[in-house]
């Protein structure tokens, strides 16, 4: 092949791929879960020892932004990710529960936690698989599973088939979709 026409396709390929990375994400709600307001949603609690009925949360895009910080907007509601070795979590060995960010949802126990040296909390499963939804995300020209609180819908990460024993999965999550409640607050 000519090499002037190599590289022309080297250069195509090249302003193809940031052009792709540029195209804004629609927000959790919006893009994948479609709730409805006030529709009811059945999800574990670790207050209640089981399953509860609550209804969805689901807001504008002014209000989200008056509820959360820049960060956890644009991680949660934007489908966003934190720098790693950044988060809150990472490196957090307290005991407890972590909640969305958004809504308050148990997403999952500390005891659930593991260092996976990627430089985000990582958890080898969920508090209940009611809690979450996850979804095929094809974004930056990777295949992923994207998972999000299932009452508001909010991107928490992503899970991989990489983590250790006994489901080895990776539910690798950004610290500003979480909120950690410690044990001793509960």
């Amino acid at each position: 092949m000519n090499r002037n026409v190599l590289l022309a396709a080297l250069v195509l390929l090249g302003v193809s791929v940031v052009l792709l990375l540029r195209l804004p994400r629609a927000s959790g709600a919006d893009r994948k879960t479609e709730l409805r307001a006030g529709e009811p949603v059945t999800v574990f609690s670790e207050e209640a020892k089981g399953l509860v009925t609550l209804p969805a949360v689901v807001k504008t895009v002014e209000e989200w932004k008056g509820l959360l910080t820049p960060l956890e907007f644009q991680v949660a509601r934007e489908a966003g990710t934190e720098r790693p070795f950044t988060g809150a979590y990472w490196n957090d060995h307290r005991a407890g529960l972590y909640r969305c960010s958004s809504c308050g949802t148990d997403l999952f126990r500390s005891e659930t936690k593991f260092d996976s040296g990627t430089g985000w909390p990582s958890f080898w499963q969920p508090i209940a698989s009611q809690n979450v939804v996850e979804h095929s995300d094809w974004s930056f020209g990777m295949r992923r599973t994207e998972v999000l609180c299932r009452r508001c819908g909010a991107h928490l990460g992503h899970v991989f088939e990489d983590g250790p024993p006994p489901t080895g999965l990776r539910y690798c999550m950004n610290s500003a979709s979480l909120r950690l409640v410690p044990r001793e607050a509960r």
